[in-house]
């Protein structure tokens, strides 16, 4: 399983927000770059970098940062944030993204995300963020009466790379991932998945770890990180040490 740091950067600054919330934000840092360094030389095999503000505005707004990102680090980089169209997608790869995020255009566009996927092959993840197992899109703001598993099912065999699956209600809250839910997730695709939300200290990655088994590739963890409640190095090393 891999361990994969958070970057979210809103207004050029290293934040994170509790459950998405724009009000309910922290500053970790004004360098976005440094901290993507920082999870680099700590181990990170990859680092997840989001544009809130491009997923609030609808299209990326942070391109300054994430250009610093991508010359700061040699680290592979996933973005999301405001990614739309093909254009953008083209852009980000060109920029030297490894893999973009696809979330809203998702729902409102499966045929859109399924035409991206043949046209660069393994470079898309779908981000499937749910609260109470019901999507949310346009950075979380609405909740539509779509599933998360429905939605997922909906891209077998197009050749999405992952599915980034967020319990919102336990994003940024530390207060455990949501096991149950993302087992389901896992269980019910082929796609590889990825865990965000919740995780607060190393019982947590030891919770998720079983979950490899049904298809649980990766787990995001921000707030933990930047409050020091998880080591990153502490929990690539336990994960490195279970596939020995």
């Amino acid at each position: 399983m891999i361990i994969i740091p958070a970057v979210d950067i809103k207004n050029g600054k290293c934040v994170r927000l509790l459950q998405g919330r724009k009000d309910a934000e922290t500053v970790f840092s004004d360098d976005p770059a440094d901290m993507a360094r920082r999870w680099e030389t700590e181990g990170a095999e990859i680092i997840h970098v989001i544009d809130l503000d491009g997923a609030f505005e609808k299209s990326p707004q942070n391109l300054d940062s994430i250009r610093k990102i991508i010359k700061r680090v040699k680290t592979p980089i996933q973005l999301g944030g405001g990614i739309r169209d093909e254009k953008t997608i083209e852009m980000f790869l060109d920029l030297g993204v490894e893999r973009v995020i696809i979330g809203t255009e998702a729902i409102k566009s499966p045929e859109f995300v399924k035409k991206a996927c043949r046209e660069f092959s393994g470079k898309i993840v779908v981000g499937i963020d749910a609260k109470n197992g019901l999507v949310a899109i346009e950075g979380w703001t609405k909740t539509t009466k779509i599933k998360a598993v429905d939605l997922a099912k909906q891209f077998e065999d197009c050749g999405v790379a992952a599915i980034n699956f967020t319990d919102i209600h336990r994003d940024g809250m530390q207060t455990g991932p949501n096991i149950e839910e993302t087992g389901m997730l896992a269980e019910a695709v082929s796609i590889p998945v990825v865990a965000s939300g919740g995780v607060s200290n190393i019982e947590d990655i030891k919770k998720l770890m079983p979950l490899e088994k049904a298809g649980v590739i990766g787990v995001i963890t921000g707030r933990a990180l930047y409050s020091g409640s998880l080591s990153l190095k502490e929990a690539v090393a336990l994960t490195k040490k279970s596939i020995e």
